[in-house]
């Protein structure tokens, strides 16, 4: 079974805008098709109790639970880990704050204090020294929540050391921690260590299986049996009980047994349009910042004109600043789509180039 054909004017373009765009491959579709489905809120969905038990093997934890969406399996972490009126550690920029409108003072009622960072990596002794105990004006700090790989420092990995420190900060004060790990394999190939070398350090883990893992929809939050029972609680709260979700869930074991090693590849061509880039007028690459899926490429002229530009020469990709653009590679941008993406910069560099110039106070040459 073949997956479906785009229109010709979207199977052209070289989309860069989130590796959450990536098509279902053929072998999901067939799995979605052969899946025994049961319904998963009464538990008998054999497909979801699979995937399931896959997710808490590879992340050594003692149960997982399969959720429609990344933002709901770290806001049911919070709302699990605390109390309404406690003080979560988070850093500033984090998907949790940044991307979730709201929700942990929302839903899980914290407070969120904020850190800042290098490139996502929260120094481990400000992160002890900012966590409180509670008392009669002070709200008492329950958990410190990471973000491996970090997307708005450009998918940039917590060194493992960093994360060591903060399990043994976090056990010295009796506090939990929780990763959102999006894209934590991605930091597991980067860094050529096994996943649970990662998720090892932290009391919970949630994962996507909908970006560069390549499946339609679904994230996977991983914790000890008693934390998962509590999730599964907050899940059906939310409206997140899902019932002949096996259909969804085969695409999530091709993810984890077929999709994991191919991460590699994305990496690659993110180095590899980041290198051809360097020189070219109006734009620059710190090539040290390349070290996922992910290139964020500095730009003189608006970062808005950059994904205008781009976008008539077939190039999809989104601003993440006002004179920042991020590119995210994934299972659909192959050799070929990457050298597109690399001669569309070219060209609207050299349609542009007195624009450019102009901008830069630079003469024409």
């Amino acid at each position: 079974m073949s997956s479906p054909a785009f229109p010709p004017e979207v199977e052209n373009l070289v989309d860069l805008r989130s590796d959450t765009v990536t098509r279902p491959t053929p072998e999901m579709y067939e799995a979605m098709a052969n899946a025994p489905v049961g319904d998963d809120v009464l538990g008998d969905d054999p497909t979801v109790i699979q995937l399931e038990e896959l997710a808490a093997h590879m992340t050594g934890k003692e149960a997982s639970l399969f959720v429609p969406s990344g933002t709901m399996g770290n806001q049911i972490a919070l709302a699990c880990h605390c109390q309404p009126g406690d003080a979560i550690l988070i850093e500033e920029e984090a998907h949790i704050l940044y991307y979730e409108v709201g929700a942990p003072a929302l839903l899980a009622g914290v407070v969120s204090w904020t850190l800042p960072s290098n490139r996502g990596a929260m120094d481990p002794d400000h992160v002890e020294r900012r966590i409180l105990k509670a008392n009669l004006h002070t709200p008492g700090t329950t958990l410190i929540c990471l973000e491996n790989t970090h997307n708005r420092a450009g998918g940039a990995i917590i060194p493992l050391e960093y994360m060591e420190a903060y399990r043994a900060k976090a056990d010295s004060h009796g506090v939990k921690v929780h990763l959102d790990g999006a894209r934590v394999f991605n930091a597991a190939i980067a860094l050529g260590v096994s996943l649970q070398d990662i998720t090892d350090n932290v009391d919970s883990v949630n994962f996507c299986l909908s970006k560069g893992l390549r499946s339609p929809i679904g994230s996977m939050l991983c914790g000890d049996a008693a934390f998962i029972e509590k999730a599964r609680i907050w899940r059906k709260r939310l409206g997140g009980g899902m019932r002949q979700a096996g259909i969804l869930a085969a695409c999530g074991i091709v993810s984890l047994t077929k999709m994991v090693d191919r991460l590699a590849e994305d990496h690659a061509r993110a180095k590899r349009l980041a290198v051809a880039l360097q020189g070219q007028p109006g734009i620059s690459v710190d090539l040290d910042t390349v070290e996922t899926n992910m290139v964020l490429v500095n730009t003189v002229a608006p970062a808005g004109d950059w994904q205008a530009w781009l976008q008539q020469e077939g190039v999809l990709c989104f601003p993440v600043g006002s004179n920042r653009l991020r590119l995210v590679f994934h299972g659909d941008i192959s050799d070929e789509a990457t050298d597109r993406a690399i001669e569309a910069f070219k060209e609207v560099a050299s349609q542009n180039c007195d624009q450019l110039h102009a901008i830069a106070g630079l003469e024409t040459k």
